[in-house]
């Protein structure tokens, strides 16, 4: 039976990274298991939500702060909300999360010489030239999460292999069930516990360091003077074969005489 807890997926990341692109991804296979989903892409709602907003730092803040309230209300009502988003601002992006209850933060990643090659709008290059001004990016910052839950390099991750890293923080955080994943990517996956908020993760347990085994003590040598009272022992089976040998011929001459 598929889950009905709500959430919000915020995907934030520079101009063209592909958070579109991983939303819509996500979307689909979380639908495929009877998930009501929604995608609030800043580019698509630009005319409904804030319509004559500009480009400045304060005006973007309003944008985000106006996707995070709609975020807010739908994930309350157990939908599952994706949010490709630019979002530059660390500030407004944890407002956010201060607000939405269930929220994961997926930060998705490109160096930014390999977005000005792979630019098909253009954007970049109009930006450099300067008829774009306050392009993020290039002449306005981009403040990269210092903690999110997720990180992507969509320059050397395929889409599937960074949707596997968001479907196991989603498992990890109990926000998505073993059987609903077992349907989505046809594998059974285990979630992997994590602290609670403000809490540390236990240290490993170090191994005990290896102690030697001391060395067999030698045997000390045979002196080679026999110890008071005792007689010498031959050191070679040769050398007590040869003694009564010699102990006999010397009989044998005494008799001569």
């Amino acid at each position: 039976m598929p889950s009905t807890t709500g959430f919000t997926l915020w995907l934030t990341g520079m101009h063209g990274t592909g958070k579109t692109t991983y939303a819509a991804y996500i979307a689909a296979r979380l639908r495929q298991v009877g998930r009501h989903v929604e995608i609030l892409d800043e580019g698509e709602l630009a005319d409904d939500l804030w319509q004559g907003l500009g480009d400045s730092k304060e005006d973007r803040s309003v944008i985000v702060r106006r996707l995070g309230y709609v975020a807010q209300l739908l994930t309350r009502n157990n939908v599952a909300v994706l949010v490709p988003s630019v979002s530059p601002y660390k500030s407004v992006r944890e407002e956010n999360r201060r607000i939405i209850s269930k929220y994961v933060e997926v930060y998705v990643d490109c160096p930014t010489e390999k977005l000005i090659e792979r630019d098909s709008t253009g954007k970049y290059k109009k930006a450099l030239s300067g008829e774009i001004p306050n392009f993020i990016g290039i002449t306005e910052p981009y403040e990269p999460p210092t903690s999110p839950e997720v990180t992507i390099h969509s320059d050397t991750e395929s889409v599937e292999d960074g949707a596997m890293k968001i479907f196991q923080s989603l498992l990890d955080l109990g926000l998505v069930n073993p059987e609903e994943l077992k349907v989505i990517t046809g594998k059974k996956m285990k979630a992997n516990p994590l602290p609670r908020k403000g809490q540390k993760p236990e240290p490993k347990a170090e191994k005990p360091e290896r102690v030697e085994k001391p060395e067999k003590a030698e045997k000390p040598e045979k002196s080679e003077k026999a110890g008071k009272g005792a007689k010498a022992r031959p050191a070679t089976r040769a050398a007590r074969v040869a003694k009564p040998a010699a102990k006999a011929k010397k009989g044998a001459k005494r008799s001569k005489k």
